[in-house]
């Protein structure tokens, strides 16, 4: 059986002068030794989460595609579409948390393995709606079942590399998403035009099943696969294993004294409930671009739905080399505040010019890609900042928590752009909107009370 994260100590004062007694005693590893460990950690890691992020991510974000036959074959219009897509966000927002403390309690791996499997059988299940009512339901029990994987994988990620490597292994896990939105659009347009009325299904159809089925597979690989914490590892050598438990311990131990390492702790931290809301307003962004993406382009051209998913690619192809350069560019400067701010008065910019441009599509289109290449550069920076004031429990918890905040902005940027379509003949309100909100994204994180050498209140 699985030893788990629940064998741990909670992490007090005794606890971390214990630590710091351990840790000194830890091997030591140069610069040359150290490099070779954290890619040797990052290539038994990495990969296998990067297939599973990029099949959840899938899975959640299809429904965009599957509108261009499922609308008109159910019967819904541009509100009950947005309601369809963000009602996935109301189950999300109401389990992280508690997913995320059995996350805890069980050990990553294991827990992990168990979203996987259980999505993959929901995902599976919605090729059978046969109304809005049914899509609705199926949509909210995925985001239940699914609810806990993305903070669960950051908090698994922050067990496994020191802070000064953390953001280059988030941007590179974070990337499965986008990858997703780039490549999985041409494969999701390709799924629907060829498996068209196939037995008797329709394309849309199809798609759920085909893109739902590896995640079941992938939950029982990620089982016997993964393992918990670097103390489990015996794929690393005993002096590997010794610095690197002793570096995270060290780290995590200076987290809870400065911050918070209890669950009470961090839902009742301002810095956790700041940094939610900053997630939301980026995440309204986010999301109003990639759940109405494919519709956009539709409106703006006569493309087919294979063009539509090739042309759907390239805002997020250029959001993927955005997120990889900012988040390294991090990592060398140990630089957060302005690497997130840039980036964000880049996305916010470039969904206003969208919108004062929509007369003219191509350099509309060019705008959308600018935004996308703003707003995703923001985001493996901002997940490095969390792991400096929380640990342990409250990690988990604390993680758990902001993610679940900006939730909301699942479920309302798709809603919100359903309802300014249905009332406006193209989507230039719908692009204010979104600017708006990255705009108070920009202002929280330029004024985000958070610096490397003052963190929380200690507990």
């Amino acid at each position: 059986m699985k030893e788990t994260d629940a064998t741990l100590p909670p992490i007090g004062a005794a606890c971390i002068d214990d630590i710091h007694q351990r840790d000194t005693a830890r091997a030591v590893l140069d610069d040359a030794a150290e490099t070779k460990l954290i890619s040797k950690v990052t290539w038994r890691l990495v990969p296998l989460i990067f297939i599973a992020w990029f099949i959840n991510y899938l899975d959640r974000a299809n429904i965009g595609f599957a509108a261009l036959q499922m609308n008109q074959e159910l019967g819904m219009g541009p509100e009950m579409f947005g309601f369809a897509a963000g009602i996935f966000y109301l189950g999300y927002i109401v389990f992280e948390v508690p997913s995320n403390m059995m996350m805890h309690r069980f050990g990553a791996s294991t827990w992990l393995a168990r979203i996987m499997f259980t999505w993959g059988l929901v995902s599976v299940g919605m090729a059978f709606v046969q109304t809005p009512q049914q899509l609705y339901v199926a949509r909210l029990v995925l985001g239940i079942v699914e609810a806990g994987f993305f903070p669960s994988v950051l908090y698994y990620l922050a067990l496994w590399f020191p802070a000064k490597h953390l953001g280059k292994a988030i941007s590179q896990v974070y990337s499965a998403n986008i990858v997703s939105l780039i490549i999985g659009s041409p494969i999701s347009a390709l799924i629907i035009s060829h498996f068209h009325e196939k037995g008797g299904f329709s394309g849309w159809r199809w798609m759920m099943i085909i893109e739902g089925a590896p995640a079941t597979v992938l939950g029982v690989v990620a089982f016997f696969y993964m393992v918990n914490k670097p103390s489990e590892a015996r794929w690393l050598s005993p002096a590997e294993r010794s610095w690197l438990v002793g570096a995270m311990a060290s780290e995590q131990a200076t987290a809870a004294s400065k911050g918070s390492a209890t669950f009470k702790n961090a839902l009742a931290a301002p810095m956790v409930w700041l940094m939610g809301c900053l997630y939301c307003c980026i995440g309204i962004g986010f999301f109003g671009i990639s759940t109405w993406l494919p519709q956009v382009i539709k409106q703006l051209t006569n493309l087919s739905i294979i063009e539509i998913g090739l042309v759907s690619a390239i805002p997020f192809i250029l959001g993927a080399v955005a997120m990889i350069a900012n988040a390294r560019h991090s990592d060398r400067t140990m630089e957060r505040r302005w690497h997130l701010t840039s980036a964000l008065i880049v996305g916010a910019a470039g969904l206003a010019a969208s919108g004062l441009t929509s007369s003219m599509p191509l350099v509309s289109f060019i705008f959308i890609c600018l935004a996308a290449a703003g707003i995703v550069g923001s985001l493996s920076v901002f997940w490095t900042i969390p792991p400096t004031f929380l640990a342990g429990a409250g990690a988990a918890g604390g993680m758990a928590l902001i993610n679940a905040i900006s939730g909301l902005a699942g479920f309302f940027a798709p809603w919100l752009v359903g309802v300014v379509r249905a009332r406006t003949p193209d989507f230039t309100l719908a692009l204010y909107c979104l600017a708006l909100s990255v705009a108070v994204a920009v202002l929280l994180a330029a004024f985000l009370p958070y610096s490397k050498s003052q963190r929380l209140r200690s507990d």
